[in-house]
């Protein structure tokens, strides 16, 4: 069996694991759980978080102020789904990664090593599905929200093919209000003058829109503020679908889980 297979029974033995314990039975079956695992609860978290380029990752992110932590709240507090707070580091690593490969001088200079696109996408999907994976618990689904991780979405998809994005977009008055007032520094933003702060709202939302065409309607989502705050359930039931998870009622009392136990957490 190939470690792509065996990762995925894995995948498929969690899952099952995590069912089990939340209803109180075992519901593993020989259709659905592979004889060659036999002994999930040996395996410890490092087991259990792996790289695996099929996994299907969600991935929140738009302009700050744009109700990207209404969004990844609303996703944390469905039981299949962990998000968790901003990593801050993983736009990073996907910016400077980008800036690598979109550099001929770089590349001349890697491919001299044998160091191909092909293995810094590789590598870049295992530091990212390490990075989301362990900086939270486990879940059945991974969830990331980073706002500028929406600047890199061919170079995710590249790395992790079947990642899901949901790019939030808000009226940029009131995004650039909430910049200014909120004394919310960005870099590259001027958050000094309205006027300023829409111009690079619209700079930097371009940017965006151009990298969710590019990946495609059928992965990336556009997720109007407005539209979410006025009819969530209605929002809500078409953004499960989207990223193929089952409706719960507990996106919808998302308030009641917030700093709670085993809830969603918020960072400071």
């Amino acid at each position: 069996m190939s470690p792509d297979s065996i990762t995925t029974h894995r995948m498929q033995s969690l899952y099952l694991r995590l069912l089990s314990d939340e209803q109180g039975e075992d519901i593993r079956s020989e259709d659905s759980l592979s004889p060659t695992v036999d002994h999930v609860d040996d395996l410890d978290v490092d087991d259990l978080v792996y790289y695996n380029k099929d996994i299907s990752v969600i991935w929140v992110g738009g302009v700050p102020r744009s109700g990207t932590t209404l969004m990844r709240v609303l996703l944390d507090a469905h039981p299949d789904v962990r998000c968790g707070e901003e990593t801050r580091i993983v736009p990073r690593i996907v910016g400077i990664h980008t800036a690598i490969v979109n550099s001929t001088r770089e590349m001349t200079r890697l491919a001299e090593a044998h160091i191909t696109d092909a293995i810094l996408s590789e590598a870049l999907g295992a530091y990212l599905v390490s990075m989301v994976g362990k900086h939270g618990n486990l879940a059945p689904r991974l969830c990331n929200k980073d706002p500028f991780t929406a600047r890199g979405m061919t170079t995710i998809s590249k790395a992790l093919p079947n990642s899901i994005f949901l790019l939030m977009i808000r009226d940029g008055r009131a995004t650039c209000h909430s910049l200014i007032t909120r004394h919310v520094g960005i870099g590259g933003f001027d958050t000094k003058s309205q006027e300023g702060c829409l111009r690079d709202w619209n700079r930097s939302l371009q940017a965006m829109l151009a990298q969710c065409e590019s990946v495609g309607k059928e992965r990336c989502l556009h997720v109007r503020y407005e539209q979410l705050v006025l009819h969530p359930r209605a929002e809500l039931e078409k953004i499960l679908d989207f990223v193929k998870l089952p409706w719960d009622d507990r996106v919808l009392r998302h308030v009641e889980s917030i700093n709670q136990t085993d809830g969603v957490s918020l960072s400071g």
